[in-house]
């Protein structure tokens, strides 16, 4: 299926990730190879207007083991044209005469739609805005949920922290929705709970959730917890209370003995006081399998939109 721009968890329909898991489990074979000459030809841009190292280098990494080349840009809101004025249009119009795939992780939600409005190359959403959008590391996800559990069909998921601002949590719910079966925990405190804007669509496609504010009380039951971290500017009148929630939401040993020995525990990075580094050693610590994963999703998504 042809893609023109990755902007959204919403584009993706079921066959069409069917199809980004197929290429990704290519890719993985490939990366063992050490990678492909085949698109050596091509280059991409990194743009980032805030600061990233797991996604940048991830999206890099990807294009290099693909055989291209990149041209980068780390922090664009204080070091590029952008520092003095440019408008974002005037940048990625300018950029389309240098490379062949633009990723962008802008600092306003929507960003990328307005880049995808007069770019002739595609552009990749590599976050967008507090409480935006981050539709590939949903991708890379959900296809971690598919590669530990062997489907995404009936998984109970408990989303932990930050769920206010999340871009990673709000997509993931999005491409969530899509299948049958599943359970949404969203455990947080109220002031950084999950959005109304997630629960009318969840309750639009007919998906189960709940929303709680204590963890232990479903640690036994899910199949995957994906911790998120929290971040204190964020909590406003609660900050007082931060210490308090960090202690609530943190996994270590006595977590992990309560949970199911088949369950995961997924993580975005960077971690803070979230997860202890005891957990690291458990097979059922599955964030570091999903950073690689995020290199094996990107491949796909780059080679798909190159073809």
């Amino acid at each position: 299926m042809k893609i023109k721009h990755i902007l959204e968890s919403q584009q993706f329909t079921r066959p069409l990730l069917n199809e980004i898991f197929y290429v990704a489990n290519q890719m993985d074979r490939m990366l063992i190879r050490g990678g492909t000459q085949d698109y050596n030809n091509k280059i991409m841009a990194t743009l980032f207007y805030e600061p990233s190292t797991r996604t940048r280098f991830s999206f890099e990494a990807a294009m290099h083991r693909l055989g291209g080349r990149v041209i980068s840009t780390e922090n664009a809101k204080d070091f590029s044209s952008g520092s003095i004025g440019e408008s974002l249009e005037d940048t990625i119009n300018v950029l389309n005469n240098y490379t062949d795939v633009i990723v962008l992780r802008h600092n306003e939600i929507d960003g990328s739609k307005r880049a995808a409005k007069v770019s002739q190359v595609p552009i990749i959403n590599a976050g967008d805005g507090k409480g935006g959008q981050h539709p590939t590391q949903a991708l890379l996800d959900l296809y971690t949920m598919y590669k530990e559990r062997g489907s995404i069909e009936g998984l109970k998921i408990a989303f932990v922290g930050d769920l206010a601002h999340g871009r990673t949590v709000r997509s993931l719910s999005y491409l969530l929705g899509k299948y049958e079966r599943v359970k949404l925990y969203f455990i947080a405190p109220p002031v950084i709970q999950m959005r109304e804007d997630i629960l009318e669509y969840l309750d639009y496609r007919d998906i189960w959730y709940d929303t709680l504010d204590d963890l232990h009380s479903v640690i036994s039951e899910v199949d995957v917890v994906y911790q998120t971290r929290i971040e204190k500017e964020r909590l406003g009148e609660k900050v007082g209370e931060y210490e308090k929630f960090v202690k609530e939401y943190y996994i270590d040993q006595n977590v992990l003995e309560r949970m199911s020995k088949d369950a995961i525990i997924m993580h975005p990075l960077p971690r803070m006081k979230e997860i202890s580094p005891v957990v690291d050693n458990d097979p059922r610590a599955a964030y570091f399998r999903q950073s690689r994963n995020g290199i094996l999703i990107r491949m796909a998504l780059l080679s798909m939109l190159f073809e």
